[in-house]
C-alpha cells in the first residue's frame, strides 16, 4: 500500500492506537475546512484572487536591459533586481528555468550581464562562477537568438550575425506563409516590434565588455552558419540569407512605410492600462520599437507602457524584485470560485457572488485579432489577465463559464446572457480538427517555426487536450454532450490519448495535467467509467503514483519522455490526478485514498500547501511557470470532490463546515 500509516496519523495526538487514526474523509474535512478559510481571506476587495506568477529570472534580467536601454535606471529597482537574480542561482554557477532545473545558457547569460549592470563585478566569485558555466557551454555564440538580440542592443553581438527579420512582413496578405497571423498571438505581438529594432540596428554604448562569456577571450563565435544543401533547415537558411542581403538594399520609402504600418499596428493593441496583451515581454519590445521610431518617453504611449511594467514587480518583504511575465486575475479567480464551490461554499456566498461580478465585468464585447480567422464570429470570451482586450483564451472562457454556473447570482438573467455569449464564440473557435487552441483557430501553420529566428518557445498555436478537455467538459455541463461539435471534440481528444493512457498537457506539467483535464471531460461527455480510454488513464495515473501517496512530473518530462508522471509530489500534481481518479468513479481506490492523505499530510497549519516546484507551462520546455494559487485552489477541488462524492463538481447548497452566506 503506498499510503503509509505515519500519513494516516498526522492528526493524532501521539497515539498510535488504530482507533484513533483518523479515516481519510476525516483528512479530508479538515484539510478542506482550514483551505477554504484561507482561500476566502485571500480575495481582493474588488472580487478577484491573484497569485504570483513565477518564471526563470529572464524577465528580472531583460528588465533592468531594458532600463539601461532606454537611460531609466534606478538604484531602487536595480538593487531590489540584483538580489532576486541572485537569488536563483545554482551551486555550479548557472540559472535554470525551473525549480530543481539543469542550468539554461541563455537564462545564465541574461542573468549574468544583468548582475554586471547592476554592479557586481565578474571577479566576484559567483560571477566568475556563471562566466566558467557559460564557456564551457558554448559561450554567447551558442545561445538563443532572443538573447543575443539583446546583447546586440550595446554592441555585445553583431546585428549582421542575427537572422533577419524585415518589417515589410507587415505588409504580407493573410494567405502568404509568413503573414503575421500564422504566428500565434503571444509571438505577433513579440515579433512585430522586433522587425523594427532588426531593420534599425540600434547600438547603445556598453559599460562594459563581455569578453569574458566567449569561448575564447575576446572571440564572438561564429557568424552566419553555412547551409546544408538540402532539408528545410538549408532552405530557411537560404532564405535568411535572401533576408540579410534585401536588409542592404530594401527601397528607403518602403521600409519607412512599413515601419510606420508596424508602428501603428503595435498602439492600437495598446490595453488601457498601459500594458501589450498583458505580457511583459511583449509590452518591452513594444517600447524599444516605439522608442526607436521617436516616441520620447514622455509621449503618452510610452508613459503609460512604462508606467504598465511596474505592475508586473512584486516586491518581498527581502528587499528583492520578482518581475511577472504576466498575471492572471481572471484564471485564477474562475478556479477559486470553482474549488470553494466543490468544498461546499454556499453558491449565493458574498465572496462567490461578488468574484461572478468582477468576472462578468471582464467579458469581451468587441473583437479582437481572433476575428481575423473568425470575421463573422460574435465576441464574448474571457482573457487571463486585468488588462488584455485583444486576445481572450478558451481555457480561461471555459473556466469562468464553469465557474459562474456555480454562483447563484441576484440577476441570474445577466449570467444566462453572458455564458450564451461564451458559448457561442468558444462553439466558433473550434479548429478545423475538432480541438481547441488556446487563443486562435486553426493556428497551425508548420512553416513559421521553421524560421532561424524562432529557436526559442512555441510560435503556434494548435488545438491542445487541456484546453479541448476544458472546452468539452463546459459544454457537456452545459447541456451540449450531443451536440456534433462537442462529439468532435470527444473524437479529437481519444484520438490523442498516448499509448501509455495519459494525455499531454500543454499549458500544465505535464502528462498529469493533461490526463488530470481530459477524464473528466470525457467522462461528463457522457463516456462509461469502463471505457477503454479511461481504465488506461487510470492504470497510467496509478502507476505513478509516488510511494509517499502523492503525483509530481518534472518539466524535463516535454524533451524526455522518461520523465512522464516522474517527479516530487505536489499538491497542484496530486490534486489533479485525483480530479480523474474521482471523476472515474474510484473513490475507495488505494490510489485516492493515498492522494488524500498526503494532501492532508503535506497541508501546513494556515491551510496553506507549499509548492516550490514550477507545474505551469508557458513554452513546453523553454518555459516554465510556477502559479503560486494553484497549490491552493486545486487541491480544495480534490478535495471537496471526495469529501462530497461530486465527481464533477459540487451542487449548489452543500456545505462543509465553512461560513456561509451569512457569515461573511
Amino acid at each position: 500500500m503506498r499510503l503509509s500509516d505515519r500519513t494516516l496519523n498526522k492528526a493524532d495526538t501521539g497515539n498510535d492506537a488504530p482507533a484513533l487514526r483518523p479515516t481519510a474523509s476525516q483528512l479530508a474535512e479538515r484539510a478542506t475546512a482550514l483551505a477554504v478559510r484561507h482561500l476566502l481571506s485571500r480575495q481582493n476587495t474588488e472580487g478577484w484572487w491573484k497569485g504570483d506568477l513565477e518564471c526563470s529570472v529572464t524577465s528580472d534580467a531583460e528588465d533592468l536591459l531594458l532600463r539601461q536601454f532606454l537611460g531609466i535606471q534606478d538604484g531602487k529597482t536595480t538593487h531590489a533586481a540584483r538580489l532576486f537574480i541572485r537569488g536563483g542561482q545554482r551551486e555550479d554557477g548557472a540559472w535554470s528555468t525551473f525549480h530543481g532545473g539543469s542550468g539554461d545558457l541563455s537564462t545564465t547569460i541574461e542573468a549574468y550581464v544583468a548582475l554586471r549592470l547592476a554592479g557586481d563585478a565578474p571577479d566576484e566569485p559567483h560571477m566568475a562562477k556563471a562566466a566558467a558555466w557559460i564557456r564551457a557551454h558554448g559561450g554567447i555564440a551558442a545561445s538563443r537568438v532572443f538573447t543575443r538580440i539583446w546583447l546586440a542592443l550595446f554592441g555585445w553581438w553583431k546585428w549582421e550575425d542575427l537572422p533577419a527579420l524585415p518589417p515589410e512582413l507587415i505588409f504580407m496578405p493573410r494567405w502568404f506563409p509568413f503573414n503575421i497571423y500564422h504566428f500565434a498571438c503571444w509571438a505577433r505581438q513579440a515579433i512585430v516590434p522586433l522587425t523594427v529594432v532588426s531593420a534599425m540596428r540600434p547600438v547603445r554604448p556598453a559599460p562594459f565588455g563581455l569578453d569574458e562569456l566567449h569561448t575564447e577571450a575576446g572571440v564572438p563565435g561564429p557568424t552566419r552558419r553555412r547551409a546544408p544543401v538540402r532539408g528545410w533547415g538549408g532552405f530557411f537558411l537560404c532564405v535568411d540569407r535572401a533576408l540579410a542581403a534585401y536588409h542592404k538594399v530594401a527601397p528607403r520609402r518602403l521600409r519607412q512605410a512599413a515601419m510606420n504600418s508596424a508602428a501603428r499596428w503595435i498602439i492600437e493593441r495598446q490595453e488601457n492600462d498601459g500594458c501589450w496583451g498583458g505580457i511583459q515581454v511583449d509590452a518591452t519590445y513594444s517600447l524599444i520599437a516605439l522608442h526607436l521610431l521617436g516616441y520620447e518617453l514622455d509621449h503618452p504611449v510610452m508613459r503609460a507602457g512604462l508606467t504598465s511594467l511596474d505592475a508586473f514587480a512584486v516586491w518581498r518583504e527581502d528587499g528583492a524584485r520578482m518581475i511577472e511575465v504576466s498575471q492572471s486575475p481572471v484564471w485564477d479567480t474562475s478556479l477559486a470560485v470553482s474549488a470553494l464551490a466543490d468544498a461546499g461554499v454556499p453558491s449565493d456566498h458574498p465572496a462567490l457572488v461578488k468574484a461572478a461580478d468582477w468576472m462578468l465585468g471582464k467579458q469581451h464585447l468587441r473583437p479582437g485579432d481572433w476575428a481575423v480567422r473568425r470575421p463573422g464570429l460574435d465576441p464574448g470570451g474571457w482573457a487571463f489577465q486585468f488588462h488584455n482586450d485583444n486576445n481572450p483564451d478558451l481555457d480561461d472562457t471555459a473556466e469562468v463559464i464553469l465557474a459562474l454556473r456555480r454562483v447563484q447570482h441576484p440577476d441570474p438573467v445577466r449570467v444566462d446572457a453572458a455564458i450564451e455569449r461564451g458559448l457561442r464564440w468558444s462553439l466558433g473557435m473550434q479548429s478545423r480538427n475538432g480541438g481547441w487552441g488556446a487563443f486562435d483557430a486553426d493556428n497551425t501553420s508548420a512553416i513559421v517555426g521553421r524560421l532561424p529566428f524562432c529557436d526559442f518557445g512555441e510560435v503556434t498555436d494548435p488545438p491542445s487536450a487541456d484546453v479541448t478537455a476544458h472546452i468539452v467538459e463546459m459544454l457537456a455541463l452545459e447541456g451540449k454532450s450531443a451536440d456534433p461539435r462537442t462529439g468532435r471534440g470527444v473524437a479529437w481528444l481519444l484520438a490523442e490519448q498516448e499509448v501509455s493512457g495519459a494525455w499531454f498537457g500543454r499549458w500544465g506539467v505535464n502528462y498529469v495535467y493533461g490526463t488530470g483535464a481530459v477524464v473528466p471531460a470525457l467522462m461528463a461527455a457522457g463516456l462509461p467509467a469502463a471505457h477503454a480510454a479511461i481504465r488506461r488513464a487510470v492504470t497510467w495515473l496509478s502507476s505513478v503514483q509516488n510511494d509517499d501517496g502523492g503525483w509530481g512530473e518534472d518539466p524535463r518530462s516535454y524533451r524526455d519522455e522518461r520523465w512522464a508522471g516522474q517527479g516530487t509530489s505536489t499538491a497542484s500534481q496530486t490534486a489533479w490526478a485525483l480530479l480523474a481518479l474521482l471523476a472515474a468513479g474510484e473513490w475507495e481506490s488505494e490510489s485516492v485514498v493515498g492522494g488524500i492523505g498526503w494532501l492532508a499530510q503535506a497541508q501546513r497549519e494556515d491551510g496553506t500547501w507549499d509548492e516550490p516546484y514550477f507545474t505551469g507551462t508557458g513554452f513546453p520546455g523553454d518555459c516554465s511557470i510556477n502559479y503560486h494559487l494553484y497549490r491552493q485552489v486545486f487541491p480544495l477541488m480534490a478535495l471537496g470532490r471526495y469529501l462530497h462524492k461530486s465527481p464533477l463538481g459540487q451542487p449548489f447548497g452543500r456545505t462543509t463546515g465553512v461560513p456561509s452566506s451569512r457569515q461573511p
